[in-house]
């Protein structure tokens, strides 16, 4: 019996019952440990100042360090570049889609209004900067909590559109909700990847959960994150990656933007597939000589998590 670690969101329940499923496939039993994690807890404190990305993940990591259960199962997005100790990526399953999406609290005509000042809720500094970059004259506000908390929080507001990644609203059968695809803005390393970890030497386990291991999502997403750790941006740095194979070919689209989309320094590589797997580093060392450096040291320091 495989005890699966997922925290208790509906996001994170579907993403743990696929994994279930994948193993009942594979003819192996497992049940659900909930765990509530630091980032449920705390829906008033932004991301950064609470420790990043770790916040989701770092209660389920202990459980597994514990032995309470033997997989957990994380939004690939969420888990930190570098893995705890004695913790190592056992899965990555086949990416849905990885883009951002618009969700408006009335119509979106007001994007056709050149001289209207917008006012668009993310709590991401991604988002923020690619948005106001594109539209600058609007502004943005800080939003927390699950998926259905941010619909609620956007229908009750006087903002016109709060910005979602479009796999968590398909997920949960909310695409109704979507009245704009963002496929302009570069989405998070690894955003719409599902992700399995378990301890390091637990070799059945994994060897279990290699079963539902995508090869094409794992290079694509695992490309991305390069390029998010060698830039050493945490979760609060305004940096964007995405990485597609085509005809054999794997397209990187990266991005670094300050905050306040004053500076923009974008990169874009191809190379044959079958030889691409240091193209994420090519192009941190591509940002780097731009200047990319110089927009991260000047982001506040995340608060991090012991």
């Amino acid at each position: 019996m495989i005890r699966i670690g997922t925290r208790k969101s509906k996001l994170a329940l579907w993403q743990a019952h696929k994994v279930q499923e994948e193993l009942q496939a594979l003819g192996s039993s497992s049940e659900l440990i909930l765990i509530e994690s630091e980032g449920d807890k705390v829906l008033d404190t932004p991301l950064p100042l609470m420790g990043g990305k770790g916040v989701f993940t770092k209660a389920l990591d202990d459980a597994l360090i514990e032995g309470k259960i033997d997989i957990a199962v994380h939004s690939h997005k969420d888990i930190p570049t570098d893995l705890p100790e004695g913790i190592s990526l056992c899965s990555v399953m086949e990416r849905g889609n990885p883009f951002d999406v618009l969700v408006v609290r009335e119509n979106s005509n007001f994007l056709n209004d050149e001289n209207y000042s917008g006012l668009i809720a993310t709590s991401s500094n991604r988002r923020r900067s690619q948005w106001i970059d594109r539209y600058e004259k609007h502004r943005t506000c800080d939003i927390r909590g699950n998926v259905q908390t941010r619909i609620k929080k956007l229908r009750s507001s006087e903002w016109d559109a709060a910005i979602f990644a479009a796999a968590g609203l398909e997920r949960l059968e909310l695409e109704h909700e979507i009245a704009v695809v963002l496929d302009w803005m570069i989405p998070a390393p690894a955003q719409g990847a599902v992700a399995v970890v378990c301890r390091e030497d637990d070799h059945s386990t994994a060897s279990i959960c290699r079963g539902f291991h995508d090869k094409e999502t794992a290079l694509c997403t695992q490309i991305e994150r390069d390029f998010l750790n060698r830039l050493n941006g945490g979760c609060s740095a305004p940096i964007g990656a995405y990485a597609k194979i085509e005809e054999g070919i794997l397209k990187l689209h990266a991005l670094v933007m300050d905050p306040n989309a004053e500076v923009k320094i974008e990169v874009k590589l191809e190379k044959d597939a079958l030889l691409a797997h240091n193209l994420g580093v090519e192009a941190a060392q591509h940002a780097l000589k731009r200047g990319a450096k110089e927009i991260i040291d000047k982001l506040p320091k995340e608060k991090r998590l012991h």
